[in-house]
């Protein structure tokens, strides 16, 4: 199923996108798509409600899509996890999962604006795939149960400001977490729509100019082993979000860096997981 949450900002309600591009309204099931949602049986019995024909049709005009999520409760992202894109940073491989935080605040819809912090000369790009975790995981053993705690997936657009990242302070919090500097969705496709998260296209734009034409299948540390690994060092909860890197094509790699300015347009999409498309503001 493709999950996603319409309406206003801070007045989303939970929906379903059917195979032919319905909407349906998924109030009496449940009133967010959150981790109380996912860990209590929620995707089951929205199926159960599709299924039935019980849920009322929803006019898209004019609607505004939100994240599929409400809130994560944390971010977790995993840097240098592409091949070609550590080599465009001129980094050798890293031996284990990079791993950093990222302010649950930065999650907006994939469609909203996005806005460039105040000082900032380097605003960057990045496509990524994200995991949305569906049950508690604690010291999980291996990649089969990794892939039990899988809700499903989402297009993650990791915005990064690299002076911020990387000039600023030894971590790289302050270049990530900078307000609405993680549009989501625009769907949460469950695990079982998805199919193999490692044969995935990711692709990303600026102005019309293609940056970023990556595939999962180049990922250093593969979905099901980030899971298991990252439970082994915290606790994972339904409705977190993992963040699992981006390929190469960034501005930070490419001749000339050229930084995103104010008036530009980024559109992304993730293969079967839907498309975002964003105006960068000033802040």
């Amino acid at each position: 199923m493709k999950l996603l949450r319409v309406g206003a900002p801070g007045q989303e309600r939970p929906a379903v996108r059917t195979d032919e591009g319905r909407l349906l309204d998924l109030r009496s099931v449940t009133l967010d798509i959150d981790g109380a949602f996912l860990t209590s049986g929620g995707v089951d019995r929205a199926r159960v409600a599709v299924e039935a024909g019980e849920l009322p049709e929803l006019d898209p005009e004019g609607l505004r899509i939100g994240a599929p999520l409400a809130r994560p409760g944390k971010i977790v992202c995993v840097g240098l996890n592409y091949r070609d894109h550590a080599a465009e940073t001129g980094l050798p491989i890293p031996p284990r999962p990079v791993v950093f935080m990222k302010d649950p605040g930065t999650v907006v819809g994939p469609y909203d604006e996005v806005l460039i912090p105040r000082g900032s000369v380097k605003t960057d790009w990045e496509v990524e795939l994200a995991v949305v975790i569906g049950q508690r995981a604690r010291y999980l053993d291996g990649p089969q149960a990794a892939r039990d705690v899988i809700a499903g997936y989402a297009i993650s657009h990791d915005v990064s400001e690299r002076e911020f990242q990387l000039e600023y302070s030894p971590q790289w919090d302050l270049g990530k977490s900078c307000e609405t500097f993680n549009p989501l969705g625009p769907w949460l496709v469950t695990a079982d729509e998805a199919g193999d998260p490692q044969n995935l296209g990711l692709h990303l734009s600026v102005n019309g100019v293609k940056r970023q034409d990556g595939h999962t299948s180049d990922m250093i540390f593969q979905v099901d082993h980030i899971v298991s690994y990252l439970s082994q060092y915290m606790v994972l909860e339904p409705g977190d979000v993992i963040n699992t890197g981006t390929p190469a094509g960034v501005a930070l790699g490419l001749p000339g860096t050229p930084f995103l300015r104010p008036g530009d347009t980024v559109e992304l999409s993730v293969d079967g997981l839907g498309s975002q498309r964003q105006t960068f503001a000033q802040a």
